[in-house]
């Protein structure tokens, strides 16, 4: 990867502009860019590879030895330190001095986390387990982030294997295999025989839908136009389709969160912000039932990456080196230059005291602007959003024979109090995450209450886990399988916490979107190829053609 080498032969060099560079920093050349990236998470990593594939030159800085930023996947034993930050005065070696023809605004990184709270002793060696800063996550075999890993060339650096235990859904104490196919219900001893013939016609019905909907959607222009769901039906909420089709409360919860992967309560009396209509739950079933068998290799609709998914913005940055990109890591951005005149961001002043000049900065979420007076959407979002997070290692899975499972708890099944859908991640050794013989687990829920969303992550993992105990004993988990009673996997050791979430901004700083609450990463990246197009309206967002010919070039496969 096309990285800047390290200048320590003098204490200070001129730095092209501003301030000094100091001792053991790089000093880059050139010194001006079309766009400068602070930060290697994955919307700045993408956003890197899609520039320089147009053609602009790039320079991608990170404060930090490693890639990925908020999305990095990181060893057990560096959690603490990342959750929990010391605080840090700014960086700037020359944070008064101003330029000749800019104004210095320092620039400050602040702690996204809050409310860190760990239980029990971390297994060691602690660095044999590795931490997602985004979990759970999973993606689609069918969702966009593959294709552009494929389109850009980033998959020949990725490996992924599929989430081969399937999904579970929790419902009144038990845990229930989610019937995501045709063959799914046939085989579901769990299912009665009416409840079997609901879901048959009504996945039949929507994948009449899909098709018709597909068929005129192509060149030819015709598709069935008697077996599209209306219009007015499409705009109803998805929970009030669900019932005129039919299917019992169970039934709806298995395609309302389990499937079409609603967050928020949608049978609660009040309006819901976050209320699925028919047509965005069947655009995700038509994602869900198109990513089950499109790659040999892969069970199921989702896979994982290997490693973790802070191996994805380091695919991405790989991509963009290819291109030209120069990359720099452990080296901060201590401040911003502005032309004061038309208050415009116009580069960055490196830790090094080397000034950089730019037609566009692109900021790491974590660095926090101090309050100017330029048109400069700081804001990030108009109303708070946080997501509690759990993390677990566990001893043993929660569905046996299975490595790596995912679990639902709809909407009030925990607790009455419980408002949005929280979701587990079972990730095993065979993602070369945690030892063999040992399970990682992963919890998310939206929240606004943090005291709240930290309970409903409690809730859910005093039901499905046991604590440890001095005698080793362990509890039992009520499943709906051909083992009527199993016992409870034993939380060895356990990290719940909170996270803010802000959007991208746009202006003459854009700002990329945080982790978000969502399972997949569907959000981001449309916020990703906005923040693009705001920038180069007429460029193509990661053509095909931008990926490097590889001889062993495969489609088919998820590796």
């Amino acid at each position: 990867m096309a990285e800047a080498a390290a200048d320590s032969s003098n204490s200070a060099v001129d730095g092209g502009g501003g301030g000094s560079v100091q001792n053991d920093y790089p000093t880059i050349d050139p010194t001006s860019f079309d766009v400068v990236l602070c930060g290697t998470g994955l919307p700045e990593s993408v956003l890197a590879a899609a520039c320089a594939a147009a053609g602009k030159t790039v320079l991608h800085v990170d404060p930090s030895p490693f890639y990925g930023s908020l999305y990095s996947s990181i060893p057990l034993s560096s959690l603490a330190s990342f959750l929990s930050p010391e605080a840090s005065p700014p960086t700037s070696t020359a944070a008064a001095a101003a330029s000749d023809s800019h104004t210095v605004v320092d620039l400050h990184r602040r702690s996204v986390y809050s409310d860190v709270e760990t239980s029990g002793a971390a297994p060691e060696p602690a660095r044999r387990f590795t931490i997602d800063l985004v979990g759970p996550r999973v993606l689609y075999c069918a969702d966009e982030a593959v294709d552009l890993l494929l389109r850009s060339g980033g998959s020949h650096h990725v490996e992924f294997k599929s989430v081969d235990g399937g999904s579970l859904l929790y419902w009144e104490g038990c845990l229930y295999p989610v019937p995501d196919s045709r063959q799914a219900i046939f085989k579901d001893t769990t299912l009665k025989l009416k409840e079997k013939n609901v879901l048959f016609r009504f996945f039949k019905f929507v994948q009449a839908h899909i098709a018709a909907a597909s068929a005129s959607a192509d060149e030819t222009g015709q598709g069935d136009a008697s077996a599209k769901i209306p219009e007015e039906d499409l705009d109803l909420p998805f929970v009030e389709f669900l019932k005129k089709q039919g299917l019992p409360p169970k039934m709806r919860a298995v395609v309302l969160y389990a499937i079409a992967m609603g967050d928020y309560d949608q049978d609660c009396a009040d309006p819901c912000e976050k209320l699925i209509t028919t047509r965005e739950g069947i655009q995700t079933i038509a994602l869900y039932s198109s990513s089950i068998g499109r790659f040999s290799n892969a069970e199921g609709a989702f896979i994982y990456p290997m490693y973790g998914h802070g191996e994805l913005p380091q695919a991405f940055c790989r991509c963009a080196a290819v291109k030209g990109t120069l990359y720099v890591l452990r080296m901060p951005v201590s401040a911003l230059l502005m032309d004061e005149e038309k208050k415009h961001f116009v580069g960055a002043r490196l830790a090094s005291g080397q000034d950089i000049l730019c037609q566009q900065l692109i900021i790491d979420p974590s660095y926090k602007i101090p309050n100017l007076d330029v048109p400069f959407d700081g804001s990030h979002s108009h109303f708070p959003r946080k997501v509690a997070r759990g993390i677990c290692i566990i001893s043993k899975s929660v569905k046996q024979g299975s490595s790596n499972v995912l679990v639902i708890f709809p909407p009030k099944s925990l607790e009455e109090q419980q408002v949005a859908a929280v979701r587990l991640l079972q990730l095993s050794s065979n993602l070369a995450v945690c030892p063999s013989g040992m399970f990682m687990a992963y919890l998310s829920t939206p929240c606004t209450d943090v005291s709240a969303g930290k309970q409903c992550i409690k809730k859910a993992i005093d039901a499905l886990f046991s604590p440890q105990a001095s005698d080793g004993s362990e509890g039992h988990l009520e499943t709906a399988s051909e083992s009527t009673e199993d016992v409870k996997p034993t939380v060895i050791w356990s990290c719940v916490y909170v996270q803010e979430i802000t959007q991208g901004t746009s202006g003459s700083l854009l700002s990329c979107p945080m982790p978000d609450e969502y399972l997949d990463y569907r959000n981001i990246l449309g916020s990703t190829k906005k923040l693009f197009a705001s920038i180069y309206p007429d460029e193509e967002f990661l053509p095909k053609k931008s990926a490097p010919v590889y001889a062993d070039d495969d489609s088919d496969s998820a590796e």
